[in-house]
């Protein structure tokens, strides 16, 4: 059964929070990293985006999973909420411009990894969906500096005002494990927080193995 349901865009600390996540949880934690691994996911997600389904099924998509970070399940929090009424939400924030500037790094890399589309199936899969749920629905089809920035402040602000106040953490992963662990009543482990760094290198191996999955599924 899903625990938590993580609110915030990528780009805000989410693979840290999601092998956090894990950790406390003892289950796997929903990233867009699944859907780039798994044909299963990427089709239900290409078919939402096309319209060939008219809404996700929520809890086939998330059987296996205790929780969700991410884009773009970030962006159906309050759909979420309604399947899964016990599980909490998180959300990630982040200095507007920190996160542009790494937002922006992303789409640079989407953008390139398009010019491979014709050669791998999968790719064209997810410049589908990504075009349709996260460039048109959440930016409005707009990749332009300031209006990301509103989008990612406005959809903030959403969060706050939808999610009941004792349902909702609002966390930076500096933070670290206290605030997370206290918010879901956890103990701390006795191990760091999983700081992970996902800068440019680790998006260019992350594509690396899409491709590579690609290649191997035609």
């Amino acid at each position: 059964m899903l625990k938590v349901i993580g609110a915030g865009f990528g780009r805000t600390g989410t693979s840290s929070l999601q092998a956090a996540l894990e950790e406390l949880l003892g289950g796997k934690c929903y990233h867009m990293k699944e859907i780039m691994m798994q044909s299963a996911h990427l089709q239900a997600w290409h078919d939402f985006a096309v319209g060939k389904t008219p809404a996700m099924d929520w809890e086939w998509l998330l059987a296996d999973y205790r929780a969700t970070v991410d884009c773009p399940v970030c962006m159906y929090y309050d759909e979420l909420m309604e399947v899964f009424p016990e599980a909490k939400v998180i959300l990630t924030v982040r200095d507007p411009q920190q996160w542009w500037k790494s937002h922006n790094r992303l789409m640079s890399m989407v953008n390139k990894a398009r010019l491979l589309r014709f050669l791998v199936p999968k790719l064209r899969k997810i410049a589908q969906f990504t075009d349709k749920i996260i460039i048109q629905d959440v930016f409005e089809g707009r990749l332009e500096k300031e209006h990301c920035i509103r989008i990612f402040e406005r959809h903030n602000e959403n969060v706050r005002k939808v999610v009941p106040k004792d349902r909702l953490l609002e966390y930076d992963v500096r933070q670290g494990w206290e605030p997370l662990c206290k918010f879901l009543e956890a103990p701390i482990p006795k191990k760091p927080f999983p700081h992970l760094n996902v800068g440019k290198r680790s998006l260019y191996k992350l594509f690396g193995q899409t491709l590579l999955h690609g290649f191997k599924r035609r």
